[in-house]
């Protein structure tokens, strides 16, 4: 397994600086962003010095992580809209997107690596996480399909405790009498009297 990137190994807020100062320029500059970087290495009295190839070459794996991650993401809305789950596809796509950025965090060590060096339970792990992923969705769709057809038999029962409430209220001017009119009421409704 290949030492750490010194880059990897920088303190986390100097990480999130250098991915925010990547966003911002572009994905470009990277002889300047080398520059400031290592300027504020030396500000905090670090010994390290990163050179230009190596922001770039971690500039551009964080803008395909980020593409990735904002693809993800477009596609789960887009999905979750395209089958009328808008809101519930603002709650999930926090979610969404911290599994597509594990998922390729997990791929993408896995790329890196070499014959026996690829450990199949971190295959069995990714392929396991994306199989969730998916099942969730048929759950979604089945508890959306359960919802609705409460809703659908809630609609109905109501409509025929109205028929029912008018009948008993327009009995004698139907002609019924009260015994006849409780006996029909009770037949709508579903229920032995």
């Amino acid at each position: 397994m290949p030492p750490p990137r010194k880059i990897d190994l920088l303190p986390k807020e100097l990480r999130d600086w250098l991915q925010d100062a990547l966003k911002e320029r572009g994905f470009s500059g990277y002889v300047e962003l080398a520059a400031d970087l290592n300027d504020k290495l030396e500000e905090r009295g670090l010994e390290v010095r990163i050179g230009k190839s190596a922001v770039h070459a971690y500039g551009q794996e964080y803008e395909q992580m980020a593409r990735a991650q904002e693809e993800a993401s477009a596609w789960a809305v887009s999905w979750m809209e395209g089958n009328g789950l808008e809101e519930e596809a603002k709650r999930h796509n926090v979610l969404f997107q911290m599994i597509t950025t594990l998922a390729f965090k997990v791929m993408k060590s896995q790329m890196l690596k070499e014959g026996e060096e690829i450990d199949p339970r971190e295959l069995a792990f990714l392929g396991k996480m994306l199989k969730d992923v998916m099942s969730s969705s048929g759950m979604r769709e089945k508890m959306t399909a359960d919802q609705e057809k409460r809703i659908a038999e809630q609609a109905a029962r109501e409509a025929k405790a109205a028929v029912a409430d008018d009948l008993t209220q327009n009995a004698k001017a139907f002609g019924f009498t009260a015994e006849t009119a409780a006996a029909i009421k009770a037949r709508i409704l579903g229920v032995t009297v």
